[in-house]
């Protein structure tokens, strides 16, 4: 049975073992990657497939990509800091809170 998401879209995130903080874009209820994705994690930090699973505009110190995290592998992200990844203004308007507010062509 699916439960119901502690983090919401808009909402600044950081990853509780690994180096990196995003925007979260999508929510799926339950685990919807690939088994190959899945395998690839580490069988001592792979999650359960049976929580949300997160879909963030993500940043390091390198990079700016797209990461897929378990709702047990993530923080709320307060440093009040903005995330610099580029196709965050196409999704979201202004930071408050340590969440962006979705603009409305993107609602659902």
């Amino acid at each position: 049975m699916a439960q119901l998401a502690k983090f919401r879209i808009g909402q600044v995130v950081r990853h509780r073992i690994f180096p990196f903080r995003g925007v979260i874009f999508d929510v799926d209820p339950v685990f919807n990657n690939t088994e190959q994705w899945y395998q690839s994690i580490p069988a001592e930090i792979r999650p359960r497939k049976d929580q949300p699973f997160y879909h963030l505009l993500a940043e390091n110190e390198e990079s700016y990509y797209e990461a897929y995290v378990s709702e047990q592998n993530l923080l709320p992200d307060e440093s009040g800091e903005p995330v610099e990844h580029p196709q965050v203004s196409a999704m979201f308007g202004q930071l408050r809170n340590n969440a962006y507010e979705l603009l409305k062509r993107h609602a659902h």
